[in-house]
Protein backbone atom coordinates (compact mmCIF):
# COMPACT_ATOMS: atom_id res chain seq x y z
CA UNK A 1 0.00 0.00 0.00
CA UNK A 2 1.59 3.49 -1.26
CA UNK A 3 2.39 5.88 1.68
CA UNK A 4 -0.03 8.98 1.50
CA UNK A 5 2.60 11.06 2.56
CA UNK A 6 5.45 10.04 -0.05
CA UNK A 7 7.04 12.83 -1.64
CA UNK A 8 6.03 14.98 1.28
CA UNK A 9 8.51 16.23 4.05
CA UNK A 10 8.56 18.85 7.00
CA UNK A 11 9.86 22.27 5.97
CA UNK A 12 10.35 25.28 8.08
CA UNK A 13 7.78 28.28 7.20
CA UNK A 14 8.42 30.31 10.41
CA UNK A 15 11.49 30.48 12.79
CA UNK A 16 13.23 33.02 14.98
CA UNK A 17 16.32 32.42 17.41
CA UNK A 18 16.57 32.31 20.84
CA UNK A 19 18.56 34.52 23.06
CA UNK A 20 18.72 35.82 26.43
CA UNK A 21 15.76 38.29 27.91
CA UNK A 22 16.57 41.36 29.40
CA UNK A 23 17.03 41.28 33.48
CA UNK A 24 14.71 42.78 35.09
CA UNK A 25 12.92 42.69 38.25
CA UNK A 26 9.91 41.12 36.39
CA UNK A 27 11.17 38.46 34.24
CA UNK A 28 8.86 36.31 35.59
CA UNK A 29 5.32 35.74 34.12
CA UNK A 30 2.40 33.92 35.28
CA UNK A 31 -1.08 33.36 33.95
CA UNK A 32 -0.69 34.73 30.59
CA UNK A 33 -1.68 33.90 27.10
CA UNK A 34 1.33 34.44 24.45
CA UNK A 35 -0.19 34.81 20.51
CA UNK A 36 2.39 34.85 17.53
CA UNK A 37 1.41 34.73 13.94
CA UNK A 38 2.69 33.02 11.31
CA UNK A 39 2.81 33.10 7.49
CA UNK A 40 3.35 30.08 5.39
CA UNK A 41 5.25 30.45 2.24
CA UNK A 42 3.52 27.52 0.63
CA UNK A 43 0.60 24.60 1.07
CA UNK A 44 0.61 21.99 3.77
CA UNK A 45 -1.19 19.18 5.60
CA UNK A 46 0.14 18.73 9.32
CA UNK A 47 2.37 21.37 11.24
CA UNK A 48 4.89 20.76 13.97
CA UNK A 49 5.92 23.38 16.56
CA UNK A 50 9.49 23.48 18.54
CA UNK A 51 9.55 25.32 21.99
CA UNK A 52 13.02 26.09 22.78
CA UNK A 53 14.66 27.01 26.70
CA UNK A 54 17.98 27.53 25.64
CA UNK A 55 18.77 30.57 27.33
CA UNK A 56 16.95 29.58 30.38
CA UNK A 57 18.56 28.30 33.90
CA UNK A 58 15.22 26.49 34.94
CA UNK A 59 12.82 24.45 33.54
CA UNK A 60 9.50 26.09 32.25
CA UNK A 61 6.38 24.55 31.85
CA UNK A 62 3.99 25.48 28.89
CA UNK A 63 0.27 24.80 30.48
CA UNK A 64 -1.60 24.87 26.93
CA UNK A 65 -1.09 25.44 23.20
CA UNK A 66 -3.72 26.35 20.31
CA UNK A 67 -3.31 27.11 16.90
CA UNK A 68 -6.08 29.49 15.84
CA UNK A 69 -6.48 28.77 11.73
CA UNK A 70 -9.37 29.70 9.18
CA UNK A 71 -10.77 27.02 6.80
CA UNK A 72 -8.99 27.14 3.89
CA UNK A 73 -11.85 25.98 1.58
CA UNK A 74 -14.21 28.78 3.11
CA UNK A 75 -13.08 32.23 3.99
CA UNK A 76 -16.30 33.21 5.50
CA UNK A 77 -15.94 31.05 8.06
CA UNK A 78 -14.98 31.65 11.39
CA UNK A 79 -12.15 30.62 12.46
CA UNK A 80 -11.10 26.91 14.23
CA UNK A 81 -8.95 26.60 17.28
CA UNK A 82 -6.96 23.09 16.80
CA UNK A 83 -4.90 21.82 20.39
CA UNK A 84 -1.58 20.77 20.31
CA UNK A 85 -0.27 18.26 22.24
CA UNK A 86 2.65 16.86 23.30
CA UNK A 87 3.69 12.89 23.46
CA UNK A 88 -0.52 13.18 23.68
CA UNK A 89 -0.64 15.78 26.48
CA UNK A 90 -1.84 19.41 26.44
CA UNK A 91 0.88 20.48 28.55
CA UNK A 92 5.01 20.16 28.54
CA UNK A 93 8.17 20.82 30.36
CA UNK A 94 11.19 21.95 28.95
CA UNK A 95 14.23 21.88 31.32
CA UNK A 96 17.04 24.60 30.85
CA UNK A 97 19.17 24.32 27.96
CA UNK A 98 16.49 22.30 26.08
CA UNK A 99 13.95 22.24 23.60
CA UNK A 100 10.93 19.83 22.73
CA UNK A 101 8.95 19.17 19.92
CA UNK A 102 5.02 19.03 19.52
CA UNK A 103 3.32 16.14 18.15
CA UNK A 104 2.29 16.28 14.41
CA UNK A 105 -1.32 18.24 14.18
CA UNK A 106 -3.30 17.78 11.24
CA UNK A 107 -3.81 21.09 9.36
CA UNK A 108 -4.65 22.20 5.74
CA UNK A 109 -2.28 24.98 5.23
CA UNK A 110 -2.48 27.58 2.09
CA UNK A 111 0.16 29.57 0.64
CA UNK A 112 0.01 32.74 1.65
CA UNK A 113 -1.95 32.01 4.77
CA UNK A 114 -1.22 33.32 8.41
CA UNK A 115 -2.09 31.63 11.56
CA UNK A 116 -1.93 32.10 15.46
CA UNK A 117 -0.02 29.98 17.89
CA UNK A 118 -1.42 30.70 20.98
CA UNK A 119 0.78 29.54 24.42
CA UNK A 120 -0.71 29.95 28.13
CA UNK A 121 1.72 30.13 31.11
CA UNK A 122 -0.24 29.34 34.17
CA UNK A 123 2.46 29.11 36.50
CA UNK A 124 5.02 31.28 37.66
CA UNK A 125 7.90 30.72 34.66
CA UNK A 126 11.22 32.03 33.88
CA UNK A 127 10.71 34.44 30.81
CA UNK A 128 14.50 34.15 29.98
CA UNK A 129 14.19 32.24 26.53
CA UNK A 130 13.41 34.96 24.15
CA UNK A 131 14.46 37.22 21.24
CA UNK A 132 13.39 40.38 19.45
CA UNK A 133 11.67 40.35 16.09
CA UNK A 134 9.77 42.87 13.78
CA UNK A 135 8.54 43.04 10.29
CA UNK A 136 5.74 43.21 8.19
CA UNK A 137 4.95 39.50 9.10
CA UNK A 138 5.98 39.64 12.95
CA UNK A 139 3.63 42.44 13.69
CA UNK A 140 0.43 41.43 15.09
CA UNK A 141 1.95 39.15 18.53
CA UNK A 142 0.34 40.11 21.57
CA UNK A 143 0.23 39.02 25.35
CA UNK A 144 -2.93 38.66 27.70
CA UNK A 145 -4.15 38.02 30.89
CA UNK A 146 -5.74 34.76 31.50
CA UNK A 147 -5.97 31.76 29.33
CA UNK A 148 -7.22 33.11 26.24
CA UNK A 149 -5.83 30.45 23.93
CA UNK A 150 -9.23 29.59 22.97
CA UNK A 151 -10.28 32.91 22.28
CA UNK A 152 -10.40 34.58 18.97
CA UNK A 153 -9.32 38.10 20.16
CA UNK A 154 -7.64 39.39 23.23
CA UNK A 155 -9.76 42.07 25.08
CA UNK A 156 -8.36 45.22 24.78
CA UNK A 157 -7.88 46.43 28.48
CA UNK A 158 -6.32 42.80 29.22
CA UNK A 159 -3.66 42.80 26.46
CA UNK A 160 -0.76 44.59 24.62
CA UNK A 161 1.48 44.17 21.48
CA UNK A 162 4.76 42.77 22.20
CA UNK A 163 7.65 42.36 19.81
CA UNK A 164 9.54 39.66 22.05
CA UNK A 165 9.17 35.98 21.13
CA UNK A 166 9.16 33.67 23.75
CA UNK A 167 9.82 30.20 23.87
CA UNK A 168 8.68 29.33 19.87
CA UNK A 169 11.50 29.04 17.84
CA UNK A 170 10.51 26.98 14.98
CA UNK A 171 7.48 25.84 13.09
CA UNK A 172 7.35 23.46 10.17
CA UNK A 173 4.74 22.53 7.49
CA UNK A 174 4.31 19.01 6.06
CA UNK A 175 4.50 19.43 2.52
CA UNK A 176 5.52 18.85 -1.05
CA UNK A 177 9.38 18.02 -1.23
CA UNK A 178 10.20 20.74 -3.67
CA UNK A 179 9.53 23.53 -1.09
CA UNK A 180 12.38 24.43 0.85
CA UNK A 181 13.80 27.34 3.28
CA UNK A 182 16.43 30.14 3.41
CA UNK A 183 17.83 30.69 6.16
CA UNK A 184 18.96 34.52 7.37
CA UNK A 185 21.28 34.66 10.52
CA UNK A 186 22.63 37.51 12.07
CA UNK A 187 22.10 40.57 14.49
CA UNK A 188 19.62 43.19 15.25
CA UNK A 189 19.91 44.49 11.35
CA UNK A 190 18.61 40.86 10.41
CA UNK A 191 15.95 40.67 13.44
CA UNK A 192 14.53 43.70 12.16
CA UNK A 193 12.97 43.85 9.18
CA UNK A 194 14.81 42.51 6.11
CA UNK A 195 13.69 39.57 6.16
CA UNK A 196 9.76 39.78 6.35
CA UNK A 197 10.23 41.83 3.46
CA UNK A 198 12.40 39.44 1.40
CA UNK A 199 9.02 36.78 2.39
CA UNK A 200 6.85 39.66 1.03
CA UNK A 201 8.89 39.76 -2.28
CA UNK A 202 9.03 36.08 -2.94
CA UNK A 203 5.49 35.69 -2.46
CA UNK A 204 4.32 39.10 -5.15
CA UNK A 205 7.18 37.36 -7.21
CA UNK A 206 5.41 34.40 -7.50
CA UNK A 207 8.61 32.26 -5.81
CA UNK A 208 6.22 30.03 -4.66
CA UNK A 209 8.77 27.14 -3.30
CA UNK A 210 10.97 29.27 -0.48
CA UNK A 211 10.29 30.14 2.63
CA UNK A 212 12.20 32.34 4.95
CA UNK A 213 13.81 31.92 8.28
CA UNK A 214 15.32 34.45 10.35
CA UNK A 215 17.90 33.57 13.09
CA UNK A 216 18.86 36.72 14.55
CA UNK A 217 19.85 38.08 18.10
CA UNK A 218 20.02 41.93 18.72
CA UNK A 219 23.52 42.99 20.05
CA UNK A 220 25.48 39.59 19.07
CA UNK A 221 28.63 39.45 17.97
CA UNK A 222 30.88 36.30 16.48
CA UNK A 223 33.25 36.19 18.75
CA UNK A 224 32.41 37.65 22.02
CA UNK A 225 29.10 37.57 24.81
CA UNK A 226 28.79 39.56 28.00
CA UNK A 227 28.37 37.60 31.48
CA UNK A 228 27.20 40.91 33.69
CA UNK A 229 23.63 41.57 34.09
CA UNK A 230 23.40 44.88 32.15
CA UNK A 231 23.90 43.16 28.59
CA UNK A 232 23.76 39.68 28.97
CA UNK A 233 20.57 40.19 26.76
CA UNK A 234 23.26 41.35 23.55
CA UNK A 235 22.58 37.20 23.21
CA UNK A 236 25.14 34.59 23.11
CA UNK A 237 28.50 34.34 20.89
CA UNK A 238 28.31 32.18 17.48
CA UNK A 239 30.49 29.22 18.73
CA UNK A 240 26.83 29.00 20.70
CA UNK A 241 24.69 30.02 18.21
CA UNK A 242 25.30 29.17 14.91
CA UNK A 243 24.80 24.83 15.39
CA UNK A 244 21.98 25.36 17.22
CA UNK A 245 19.87 27.97 15.10
CA UNK A 246 21.01 27.25 11.95
CA UNK A 247 20.04 23.67 11.05
CA UNK A 248 16.67 24.20 10.20
CA UNK A 249 13.60 21.50 8.37
CA UNK A 250 13.66 22.13 4.40
CA UNK A 251 16.63 24.46 4.71
CA UNK A 252 19.77 23.86 1.75
CA UNK A 253 21.21 27.71 2.05
CA UNK A 254 22.07 30.18 4.87
CA UNK A 255 22.75 34.04 4.30
CA UNK A 256 25.01 35.24 6.94
CA UNK A 257 25.32 38.95 7.73
CA UNK A 258 27.01 39.75 11.20
CA UNK A 259 30.20 41.14 12.63
CA UNK A 260 29.59 44.76 12.80
CA UNK A 261 28.95 44.43 16.90
CA UNK A 262 32.13 43.10 17.14
CA UNK A 263 33.70 46.49 15.34
CA UNK A 264 31.39 48.91 17.18
CA UNK A 265 31.22 47.24 20.85
CA UNK A 266 34.92 47.58 22.72
CA UNK A 267 35.33 51.70 24.03
CA UNK A 268 37.99 51.15 26.44
CA UNK A 269 37.04 50.40 30.49
CA UNK A 270 37.24 53.54 31.48
CA UNK A 271 34.17 54.68 29.23
CA UNK A 272 32.56 51.65 30.21
CA UNK A 273 33.50 48.51 32.35
CA UNK A 274 32.05 45.35 30.75
CA UNK A 275 33.42 47.12 27.08
CA UNK A 276 36.97 46.51 27.26
CA UNK A 277 39.09 47.60 24.10
CA UNK A 278 41.05 43.85 24.33
CA UNK A 279 37.28 42.36 23.02
CA UNK A 280 38.06 44.82 19.71
CA UNK A 281 39.15 41.73 17.08
CA UNK A 282 41.69 41.83 14.14
CA UNK A 283 39.92 41.48 10.69
CA UNK A 284 42.19 37.89 11.07
CA UNK A 285 40.10 36.89 14.06
CA UNK A 286 36.62 38.25 12.25
CA UNK A 287 37.04 36.78 9.25
CA UNK A 288 37.93 33.24 10.95
CA UNK A 289 35.02 33.38 12.87
CA UNK A 290 32.86 33.24 9.64
CA UNK A 291 34.64 30.73 8.33
CA UNK A 292 34.02 28.32 11.03
CA UNK A 293 30.50 29.61 10.11
CA UNK A 294 31.05 28.74 6.42
CA UNK A 295 32.47 25.14 7.62
CA UNK A 296 29.26 24.45 9.99
CA UNK A 297 26.52 25.61 7.09
CA UNK A 298 28.93 23.24 4.34
CA UNK A 299 28.64 20.13 7.15
CA UNK A 300 24.78 20.66 6.78
CA UNK A 301 24.99 20.66 3.08
CA UNK A 302 24.08 24.32 2.75
CA UNK A 303 24.74 26.85 0.30
CA UNK A 304 26.33 29.86 1.75
CA UNK A 305 26.40 33.61 1.22
CA UNK A 306 27.57 36.61 3.33
CA UNK A 307 26.04 39.78 3.19
CA UNK A 308 28.79 42.72 3.27
CA UNK A 309 28.86 44.53 6.98
CA UNK A 310 26.58 48.18 6.33
CA UNK A 311 28.36 51.69 6.40
CA UNK A 312 28.70 52.86 10.35
CA UNK A 313 29.57 56.61 9.87
CA UNK A 314 27.89 58.72 12.12
CA UNK A 315 27.24 56.19 14.85
CA UNK A 316 28.26 57.17 18.04
CA UNK A 317 31.43 54.96 18.35
CA UNK A 318 32.65 55.34 14.98
CA UNK A 319 36.27 55.93 14.53
CA UNK A 320 38.75 55.61 11.70
CA UNK A 321 40.28 52.37 12.70
CA UNK A 322 36.72 50.47 13.23
CA UNK A 323 36.01 51.56 9.38
CA UNK A 324 39.37 49.98 8.32
CA UNK A 325 38.48 46.78 10.07
CA UNK A 326 34.86 46.90 8.65
CA UNK A 327 36.08 47.32 5.05
CA UNK A 328 39.06 44.67 6.03
CA UNK A 329 36.13 42.36 6.28
CA UNK A 330 34.31 43.21 3.56
CA UNK A 331 37.16 42.46 1.50
CA UNK A 332 37.64 39.25 2.29
CA UNK A 333 33.52 38.50 2.30
CA UNK A 334 33.79 40.03 -1.58
CA UNK A 335 36.94 37.68 -1.77
CA UNK A 336 36.79 34.54 -0.71
CA UNK A 337 36.26 31.61 -2.53
CA UNK A 338 34.51 29.79 1.07
CA UNK A 339 31.31 30.75 0.20
CA UNK A 340 28.61 30.49 -3.08
CA UNK A 341 28.01 34.27 -2.90
CA UNK A 342 27.81 37.68 -2.11
CA UNK A 343 25.21 40.06 -1.21
CA UNK A 344 26.72 43.68 -1.19
CA UNK A 345 24.63 45.15 1.17
CA UNK A 346 27.41 47.72 2.17
CA UNK A 347 27.65 48.83 -1.83
CA UNK A 348 24.04 48.95 -2.56
CA UNK A 349 22.98 51.10 1.00
CA UNK A 350 26.32 53.42 1.17
CA UNK A 351 26.01 57.23 0.21
CA UNK A 352 28.14 57.26 -3.16
CA UNK A 353 29.55 60.75 -2.01
CA UNK A 354 30.26 59.47 1.32
CA UNK A 355 30.90 55.48 1.33
CA UNK A 356 31.86 55.43 5.51
CA UNK A 357 28.31 56.36 5.62
CA UNK A 358 24.74 55.33 4.41
CA UNK A 359 22.19 56.77 1.80
CA UNK A 360 20.41 59.40 4.07
CA UNK A 361 17.25 57.82 2.64
CA UNK A 362 18.60 54.10 4.00
CA UNK A 363 19.39 55.45 7.62
CA UNK A 364 17.17 55.19 10.10
CA UNK A 365 18.80 57.85 11.77
CA UNK A 366 21.27 56.21 14.43
CA UNK A 367 23.71 55.30 11.24
CA UNK A 368 24.00 51.86 12.31
CA UNK A 369 20.45 50.23 11.30
CA UNK A 370 18.73 50.67 8.26
CA UNK A 371 15.54 53.09 7.75
CA UNK A 372 12.38 50.96 6.46
CA UNK A 373 13.15 51.83 2.73
CA UNK A 374 17.28 50.48 3.78
CA UNK A 375 15.88 47.22 4.62
CA UNK A 376 13.34 47.12 1.68
CA UNK A 377 16.30 47.69 -0.34
CA UNK A 378 18.21 45.28 1.49
CA UNK A 379 15.14 42.75 0.77
CA UNK A 380 15.06 43.39 -2.97
CA UNK A 381 19.27 42.37 -3.00
CA UNK A 382 18.36 39.38 -2.00
CA UNK A 383 15.69 38.71 -3.85
CA UNK A 384 16.97 40.04 -7.27
CA UNK A 385 20.12 37.49 -6.77
CA UNK A 386 18.66 34.71 -8.40
CA UNK A 387 21.70 31.85 -7.79
CA UNK A 388 20.12 32.08 -4.22
CA UNK A 389 16.73 30.54 -5.82
CA UNK A 390 17.88 28.25 -8.37
CA UNK A 391 16.55 24.37 -7.35
CA UNK A 392 18.73 22.17 -5.55
CA UNK A 393 18.92 19.10 -7.85
CA UNK A 394 18.67 15.71 -5.81
CA UNK A 395 18.61 17.77 -2.39
CA UNK A 396 16.78 16.32 0.91
CA UNK A 397 17.80 17.68 3.90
Amino acid sequence: MADANSGRRFVSIWGNAVSVGEARPESYGKDITLRYPVYSAFDGDAVRLTFDNYCGTEQVTISQVSIMAKNPSDDTAEKEFFPVTFRGSRSCVIPAGSRVCSDELSLDVKAGSTFDVSMYLGDYTQLRSCVFTCGALSDGAQFASGNLTGSETFPKELSRPTHYFYFLSNVSLRTDKKNRAVVCYGDSITAQNWPDDLAVMLKSRQIGDTSVIRRATSGSRILREYTCLTYQSYGLKGSRRFAHEVPTDGADTVIIQQGINDIIHPVGTDINPFRPMSDLPTAGELTEGLAYYVKLARSYGYKVYAGTLLPIGGWRTYAPFRETLRNDVNEWIRSTDMIDGVVDFDNALADPEDKTRMLPEYDSGDHLHPSKSGYRKMAQLVADNAAIFEKRVGYSH
